[in-house]
Parts: structure tokens; C-alpha cells; sequence
């Protein structure tokens, strides 16, 4: 299996100054192409002998200061990022054949912002992260529906639920940050920015 790209190149003097800038107009142009899901975004971590895991994750929220993601801070992503802090963002955009790379350090969200997102979620997003001890083993679907189902009783529909003590944001506030752009005959274009003392170094990698 195998596909020709035939997309417009991307050149250093297009670049926003900023990788959020260029982020922000790829993201944009990821959603008026109809890209599935645009903030759906690998997360990639290791642990501290250096094992890594992989999952997919919804991004929430980016601006300068990072990219902003939720998750239960006891789940395997949790555990890792405490004992390892570095990890790399992939967002796969293949119908538009591009995607983007953060690497960086994640920080815990303060947790004013984490109440904030999760008042904002769906009734029934807010009682799944009460239900699921993210990670762990669970004896079966009826287990886990049974606790739903009783935390749909002490909290129904209209009653506000409060945010889980071990749940809350990632902040990754990134080192580099690479777009690439496909192009025909595997000679892709491979544009990577790196965090300086001054602000940001543009570099071309080889496909």
C-alpha cells in the first residue's frame, strides 16, 4: 500500500514566528479539510526505566503557554509522567497528509483550571471519570456499568458533580515542535522548531 502525495510544499518563509501561530493555522485548515476528530492527538510517555506507552487523547486547549490535555492522574499516562516528565504529542492528520510533533515536559494544570474544564463537560463525561479508575483491572462491563449507574442516582442530571480529587490537566509546554508536510517521491517537507533562551530556531529535517 502505498500513496503519492501531490500537496503544496511548505518553506520556511511561510512560517508563523511562533509554533503555536503555525499550530493554530494548521489546526484551522485540519478542520475546513474535515479531518475526523483534528484534536485527537497520540500521547506518547515512558516510564523511568525508559518503557514507553502510547494512547489517543483529546487536545483541550493550546496557547503559548502549551497544549492542554485531561486525564486521571493515577492512569498509566499519569504514573509515567510523574516519574518521567518528557513525553511527544502526535496529531495525524492523513487526509490533508500532514501532522505535527510536539515533544516537551508536561505540568499539572493548577487546579482552578482543572474544576473549571470539568464543570464544562457533559453530565455523563463527569460521572465516567468518577466511575473509571483509569488503568486498572476491572472485573467486567457489568462492574464498571454498576458504577456508573450508582453515581448517576447520587448525582442525577442538573446536580453538579465535583471534579475527582486525582483528576486534572497536562500542560505540555514544548521544546520543539515539527510539521510535516507530505510531498511526492517521499521527499517530504520537514520543518522543526526548537526552543532557544531568545525564542525559536527553525531547522529543515530530511524526509
Amino acid at each position: 500500500m502505498r500513496e503519492q502525495y501531490r500537496t503544496a510544499g511548505l518553506l520556511e518563509a511561510e512560517l508563523a514566528a511562533e509554533p503555536v501561530g503555525q499550530f493554530d493555522r494548521w489546526f484551522k485548515e485540519a478542520v475546513d479539510g474535515g479531518v475526523f476528530e483534528p484534536n485527537a492527538m497520540i500521547v506518547s510517555t515512558a516510564d523511568a526505566a525508559g518503557r514507553p506507552s502510547s494512547r489517543t487523547v483529546l487536545l483541550k486547549q493550546y496557547d503559548r503557554a502549551g497544549f492542554v490535555f485531561f486525564t486521571n492522574y493515577t492512569s498509566r499516562k499519569g504514573r509515567e509522567l510523574a516519574a518521567n516528565p518528557y513525553l511527544s504529542l502526535l496529531f495525524p492528520w492523513h487526509p490533508i497528509a500532514r501532522q505535527v510533533i510536539v515533544s516537551g515536559r508536561a505540568e499539572r494544570t493548577p487546579r482552578h483550571e482543572t474544576v473549571a474544564y470539568f464543570r464544562g463537560r457533559p453530565h455523563g463525561s463527569q460521572l465516567g471519570a468518577w466511575a473509571s479508575r483509569q488503568s486498572s483491572v476491572v472485573a467486567s462491563r457489568e462492574e464498571l456499568d454498576r458504577l456508573y449507574a450508582e453515581l448517576d442516582e447520587r448525582y442525577p442530571e442538573g446536580e453538579q458533580v465535583p471534579a475527582p480529587p486525582e483528576w486534572g490537566g497536562f500542560r505540555v509546554v514544548p521544546e520543539t515542535v515539527e510539521f510535516w508536510q507530505g510531498r511526492e517521491n517521499r521527499l517530504h517537507d520537514r520543518l522543526r522548531y526548537v526552543r532557544e533562551d531568545d525564542g525559536w530556531r527553525v531547522e529543515r529535517l530530511c524526509p
